[in-house]
């Protein structure tokens, strides 16, 4: 017997209700399929369960696919790890395709691209050089980088634009230019801005670098960057990829700037990828741009995290886009 002087309450008459009148969040309609033997990749997409990240993924999808057709613009933003674990040639593909109207690099991304153009490899080993002192001192990585700032600060434009005249001038022999971002973007005409934090990147340690030069460069990108976003206003998207810091905390600040200016962008899709979702881009990207505003009417904008790696997720989203995936919704409608 018990020693408590409070016992435990009997549900003989707690109500219940028909499991048949409920509302659910889960249905078998939205439920996976089994693979097929020699699955085609829209069979393979189409076979996705219609719940969180794969549900994410088609509405992303979708919103990609509505930006291109209205022609509004759809952003990219990457940071160095994209570059370095080969996916310039994805990105490369879906320029073609007409998913990207402009991409925001970092410094770490705008060096890795950069030293893919010009040796065909890239990503020194840390450990191996910083007890010697050499780490990040290749001579034309610092040379040359830091004359394409002086460059964009000579002739009044940005330091991504001005990587991409550099790069396809013939002043130096490009012998991988098939595989840089910064090339194909530059003859495309699709603007390339840079977002530098000086002191972060190996070029700023070159005897060539000159902060006047350096800021300015970037400067000009920033305010490039955010005439990108306002072109974004309404429906347009962002995808950020990789960048955990300094890219997230441009396009919070573009966005205030456009805001500022009197361009509601609204309403707009973001996204974050990335293989561990850190603060600002779940802030600064999915969450604080997309909130809905006191009095805001209309379509509502929207903001998705998915998580895993770049060396996936991207040539999986890029072949999605390639396919023309989701043609249909589970539930019909585009």
């Amino acid at each position: 017997m018990s020693n408590y002087s409070i016992q435990p309450i009997v549900f003989g008459a707690v109500r219940t209700y028909p499991l048949a009148s409920r509302k659910s969040k889960v249905s078998v309609r939205d439920f996976a399929k089994a693979p097929a033997t020699n699955l085609s990749l829209t069979s393979f997409l189409e076979s996705l369960p219609n719940i969180l990240a794969a549900e994410d993924l088609r509405n992303l999808l979708t919103a990609i696919h509505k930006a291109r057709k209205q022609r509004k613009a759809i952003l990219w933003g990457i940071g160095g790890h994209v570059i370095k674990v080969g996916l310039g040639p994805v990105l490369i593909d879906v320029m073609k395709r007409g998913f990207v109207s402009g991409i925001a690099m970092n410094g770490a991304a705008l060096i890795h691209d950069f030293e893919i153009a010009l040796a065909g490899n890239t990503s020194e080993d840390v450990e191996a050089s910083l007890g010697e002192g050499q780490f990040g001192m290749a001579e034309e990585t610092g040379k040359h980088l830091n004359e394409i700032a002086k460059l964009s600060h000579r002739i009044r434009i940005g330091y991504g634009e001005a990587a991409g005249q550099f790069l396809t001038s013939g002043v130096i022999e490009v012998k991988h230019a098939d595989s840089s971002v910064l090339v194909a973007a530059y003859k495309r005409r699709i603007p390339v801005t840079i977002h530098l934090a000086i002191g972060t990147d190996i070029p700023h340690m070159h005897s060539a670098a000159n902060g006047a030069a350096l800021g300015d460069a970037t400067h000009h990108d920033f305010r490039l960057f955010c005439a990108l976003v306002q072109q974004m206003h309404p429906g347009g998207v962002y995808l950020n990829w990789g960048s955990a810091v300094l890219l997230p905390e441009i396009f919070l600040k573009a966005i205030s700037v456009v805001r500022n200016l009197g361009v509601p962008l609204h309403p707009i899709t973001t996204a974050n990828f990335d293989f561990i979702q850190h603060y600002r881009p779940l802030q600064n990207v999915v969450r604080r741009p997309t909130a809905s505003a006191h009095g805001r009417s209309g379509p509502e904008s929207h903001g998705y995290a998915i998580t895993g790696h770049h060396e996936l997720l991207m040539p999986l989203l890029a072949a999605a886009l390639a396919a023309g995936w989701p043609k249909r919704s589970r539930t019909g409608k585009r």
